[in-house]
């Protein structure tokens, strides 16, 4: 029994020495980050993360108002939540934000470029303008984004972009051409980014999500049918929900992961591991 003891006060010794370290690694206390279609869905419950992990976070969204809701929900959390409503589908605007991150916040070291759009449509008349809207805000936002920012990371001596591609960037689904080509092409930005701004202490890493509960996927959810034959075809049989992404964002976004970069990490309870 003095033993087992002995080795209770060992455990808890190890516990109390190792607690401050791990809390530390995960940590983004005095980090700024910028979370892209932060409003809902998966945007949302990423920007929770970091700001719960003691990150400021600026919330974009293209909806003003659910923006502001959502800022001020936050923020009566005690939460350092900060709002700028654009539409990242215009040139102007994507630039803007930017201009409004280098100018007004002290910081940038954290970039989610999870804003993404959706056009399901059958490919033989497949609109001009779905292709064009999707690749405007699915890759060319992020792109003008990291690039706008990365010189201010490479002047603080490092930073984190993380862009949410999707199983998508992997994988063929029906009547979606201009989706899974925007997700794959951001997939391979991504390691292109990685290998430029290496040097400079900045990691670029894609985060993919499978089917989750969210706003997008409500067309497949709501309908009985599609939604167990999603959830039979991951290994965990379940659809995601926003939170499932929590501690993968929070892994990329600190100093848990800072060997990591030009790499995918699915969140996607095993669909693409799934054989039979």
């Amino acid at each position: 029994m003095p033993a087992r003891d002995g080795q209770s006060a060992a455990h808890e010794f190890k516990k109390k020495r190792f607690m401050p370290y791990l809390e530390n690694l995960f940590s983004l206390q005095g980090k700024v980050a910028l979370v892209t279609g932060a409003t809902r869905g998966l945007g949302r419950a990423m920007a929770d993360a970091l700001l719960r992990a003691g990150a400021t976070v600026v919330l974009n969204g293209s909806n003003a108002e659910k923006l502001s809701e959502t800022t001020r929900q936050f923020q009566a959390e005690g939460l350092a939540a900060v709002e700028y409503a654009c539409d990242l589908s215009v040139a102007t605007a994507v630039a803007d934000l930017a201009e409004f991150i280098l100018t007004k916040q002290p910081r940038i070291d954290v970039l989610v470029n999870n804003a993404g759009v959706t056009f399901p449509h059958e490919l033989a008349d497949y609109p001009d303008d779905f292709w064009q809207q999707t690749f405007r805000v699915n890759l060319e936002a992020p792109f003008q984004l990291a690039r706008r920012l990365a010189p201010f990371m490479k002047e603080q001596g490092g930073g984190s972009i993380i862009n949410v591609t999707s199983i998508g960037a992997e994988l063929g689904f029906p009547n979606n051409p201009a989706y899974g080509a925007a997700k794959g092409a951001l997939k391979q930005l991504t390691k292109s980014l990685a290998f430029d701004l290496g040097p400079f202490g900045i990691r670029v890493n894609n985060l993919g999500p499978g089917y989750f509960h969210t706003d997008m996927a409500d067309l497949s959810y709501s309908d009985p049918e599609r939604r167990e034959a999603r959830a039979r075809r991951t290994l965990l049989g379940r659809w995601g929900e926003p939170e499932d992404l929590a501690g993968a964002v929070i892994f990329l976004a600190s100093d848990a992961s800072r060997y990591m970069t030009g790499q995918d990490l699915y969140i996607d309870g095993g669909w693409l591991a799934k054989g039979l």
